[in-house]
């Protein structure tokens, strides 16, 4: 499997490292914008598209093979890549995610620990293992105890996997053991990942900041986005 990507690095050495992943169906350029605003904050900012993560990607793509479980086995790739770059501080490594990726994020946070310096969290989707325990995730709607071996969810094709591997997973206690800052940053009116979710993932962490955009939808709009950037830059100033 291939991971391809986006870096970009300031001059300088012993750079802090930021990795920025992107939600489900999407890919790199939806995060873009994020990883140059950090590099231009003195990070080495990374942006890369999830193998199978995406409609149009550039990792390979088998979209029904894709979990948020391989997703985190890719970002723990790109993480070993980028600690090997000669330029980095490797003990310096801050992940931030979107929607899915941010999940994702918190899931690797969890699982590296003390390797993961800080994590920031866009709209975190923590409902997706409520909801494939619901039967109706995203576009997707089946039976929890017949998973089909496929199932269409809008454009994208998923496998059983995708939704089988989350059916006994507790979000909020499979990512809280993470003791590191922590930045989640949600809309009070997103429709597709309810802010209960934010708010008690902020409590089950040791370390976290909670900033509730009003009238917040899932994915920020500009001046939503402009909300959540000054609240990233004040919260890696720390």
């Amino acid at each position: 499997m291939t991971i391809q990507g986006l870096a970009f690095i300031p001059d300088g050495e012993n750079l802090p490292i930021a990795i920025v992943s992107h939600g489900f169906m999407a890919n790199y350029k939806t995060t873009e914008g994020y990883a140059k605003f950090l590099a231009e904050r003195g990070f080495a900012a990374f942006c890369f598209d999830f193998n199978g993560g995406c409609i149009h990607g550039k990792s390979d793509n088998d979209t029904t093979k894709m979990t948020v479980f391989t997703e985190k086995e890719d970002l723990k790739a790109v993480i070993a890549y980028t600690r090997k770059l000669s330029f980095v501080n490797k003990d310096d490594i801050t992940l931030m995610g979107c929607s899915q990726g941010g999940f994702v994020s918190a899931l690797t946070g969890a699982e590296l620990g003390e390797k993961i310096r800080r994590l920031i969290l866009f709209y975190p989707a923590l409902c997706i293992p409520d909801d494939a325990r619901a039967g109706k995730m995203m576009f997707a709607k089946f039976d929890p105890q017949n998973i089909p071996e496929v199932i269409q969810c809008g454009p994208m094709k998923l496998g059983k996997a995708y939704a089988q591997s989350v059916l006994d997973v507790d979000a909020i206690e499979s990512i809280c053991s993470y003791e590191g800052p922590v930045l989640i940053v949600h809309g009070s009116k997103d429709e597709i990942v309810d802010c209960s979710y934010a708010r008690k993932a902020a409590e089950a962490y040791r370390n976290a900041e909670l900033v509730i955009i009003p009238d917040g939808k899932h994915g920020f709009s500009k001046e939503h986005d402009k909300i959540a950037l000054e609240a990233v830059e004040r919260f890696v100033k720390k």
